[in-house]
């Protein structure tokens, strides 16, 4: 509960501000964004956006597409302005339709990459999870199936390569582990 209470802090001191949980695959950041989200909820409106629907497939995920894509909703969050983007149908492997989303108090940016150095500034906080990347790995192929099997593995040195030019778990306020 310390944890929750440092970041309603955090959020009430902020105007519109934006925390951002990164760490490597199967971490347990969807599962943070939601128990933040739902424990603030009751002060603040909420919004969550997950990276899996902003990545451009596997080959290009975490690139200059997805920066601009969080450079424009972060600013959209800041002026108060609804969030349209397209999420990426993995299925299909293409994006669909844009949607939007209506302005909320705290935008949770959760993801691979999400706490990119590109918009730290914008930032109220940001949140490391912390896990062995081959613990990671086991979780996601129990909860995806091993049919990515191949694809993840290369996602980990995709996401190492990531967290290693960005610095992003130096960069983090909290470093939790899993």
């Amino acid at each position: 509960m310390q944890l929750i209470d440092a970041l309603s802090e955090i959020a009430s001191n902020v105007d519109q501000p934006i925390f951002a949980i990164d760490g490597p695959a199967g971490a347990g950041k969807t599962t943070l964004a939601q128990t933040i989200s739902l424990a603030l909820s009751p002060h603040m409106s909420t919004t969550v956006i997950h990276m899996d629907e902003l990545y451009p497939g596997w080959e290009k995920a975490i690139g200059i597409e997805l920066t601009q894509t969080l450079t424009w909703l972060t600013s959209c969050h800041k002026a108060r302005k609804p969030l349209m983007f397209s999420a990426f149908d993995w299925h299909a492997n293409e994006f669909s339709a844009p949607k939007t989303l209506p302005s909320t108090q705290l935008l949770i940016l959760e993801g691979v990459a999400s706490a990119q150095i590109a918009i730290e500034d914008s930032l109220a906080t940001s949140l490391w999870l912390d896990l062995d990347p081959q613990i990671g790995f086991q979780r996601v192929i129990e909860r995806d199936g091993s049919t990515i099997s191949s694809e993840m593995k290369q996602w980990l040195a995709t996401q190492e390569q990531h967290f290693a030019r960005d610095r992003t778990k130096e960069r983090c306020e909290f470093i939790l582990s899993t």
